[in-house]
């Protein structure tokens, strides 16, 4: 469902907009006979609530907290999906999940350090898709999701990749950590970006443009839809076509960076998200990673597929709901 730019505007908080979409989603039940009686549980999308693991999450109060805190997550329009799940779910006494947020993962001690105590890594990828995605590779080469070695690269507006180490998200590669993307800068040489960041010419937000929004092929080329650029290269525009390779390459590189993880022993490639419909960007991509292991393309979001999939898991008893705990620091403020 879209909304218009001006119907948000006048939120001062994401969290403000609740009532809003409730409206809208009880007008879409409503006209499409859907009733609530009829529903065994309600999905929400994970919000970006820090310290998550893979996998769903019951909607409580503690995660509601969460949801809306500046200090437990970072303000964002996925945040919401919780909380309207609850709100739907509390009215007709079923349970409400959140499932595979955006900042969900097992990364391991050694994989958070970085070079700035103050700035460490934290899992941040397009968990929802990839990892139902992986899923969805295991299950048609007759294998347990537990049991394989998998590198997942979500190739969309924004790019991030993940190691899937037996069912786990060990390491991950976010859409503003490595490799650019069409709208999103990516990893940059530190020392320019600070000078640029302190010479007078952008203010703070539109920095923070430069770096999501405004950057990657858009930056270079004043697009970031690839079907524009695709056509530019078939045309013959040289500097596109140079821009589409370094998008590959950088894909690439990234997936070579995260194989180290796996120490070699990788038992595919699976590259999924909108520009997956790509066949030159997925080829180019192939070209330089086919050596690591099998490249197998699974394009498309399926984010809305997923949510369901996970939430018949935890019905079925497959899998088991968690239930997320508000860190002790917080808890005493």
């Amino acid at each position: 469902m879209d909304h218009k730019p001006e119907d948000l505007q006048r939120y001062e908080h994401i969290a403000d907009q609740v009532p809003y979409r409730l409206g809208l989603i009880r007008d879409f039940m409503t006209r499409n006979h859907i009733r609530g009686e009829e529903l065994s549980a309600v999905m929400g999308r994970g919000g970006l609530v820090f310290g998550l693991k893979t996998g769903g999450y019951r909607v409580d109060d503690a995660l509601c907290h969460a949801l809306v805190s500046d200090e437990l997550s970072q303000p964002h329009a996925s945040n919401l999906g919780g909380l309207l799940a609850r709100a739907i779910a509390d009215e007709y006494g079923i349970p409400a999940y959140i499932y595979d947020a955006v900042t969900s993962g097992e990364l391991t001690q050694v994989a958070q350090i970085t070079g700035i105590p103050d700035v460490p890594r934290r899992s941040f990828c397009h968990v929802l898709n990839s990892r139902a995605m992986a899923i969805r590779y295991a299950k048609e080469h007759g294998r347990r999701y537990e049991d394989l070695n998998l590198i997942v690269a979500h190739l969309g507006g924004g790019i991030s990749a993940s190691v899937h180490d037996h069912g786990k998200i060990v390491d991950s590669v976010g859409d503003d950590d490595g490799q650019f993307s069409p709208e999103r800068s990516g990893t940059v040489p530190m020392l320019p970006l600070i000078d640029l960041c302190y010479s007078g010419k952008y203010t703070k937000a539109e920095m923070k443009k430069k770096v999501r929004g405004k950057g990657g092929m858009y930056a270079h080329l004043g697009t970031s839809d690839c079907r524009i650029i695709e056509k530019r290269v078939a045309e013959g525009d040289k500097h596109a076509d140079l821009i589409f390779q370094a998008q590959a390459y950088q894909i690439a590189k990234t997936i070579g960076l995260l194989s180290i993880v796996l120490k070699g022993h990788c038992d595919a490639i699976i590259l999924t998200g909108g520009l997956a419909y790509s066949q030159l960007l997925t080829d180019r991509v192939r070209d330089y990673v086919q050596f690591i292991a099998p490249v197998c393309v699974l394009p498309g979001e399926n984010e809305m597929e997923a949510l369901a999939q996970g939430g018949l898991r935890i019905l079925t008893g497959q899998e088991k709901a968690s239930t997320y705990h508000i860190p002790e620091k917080e808890a005493t403020i």
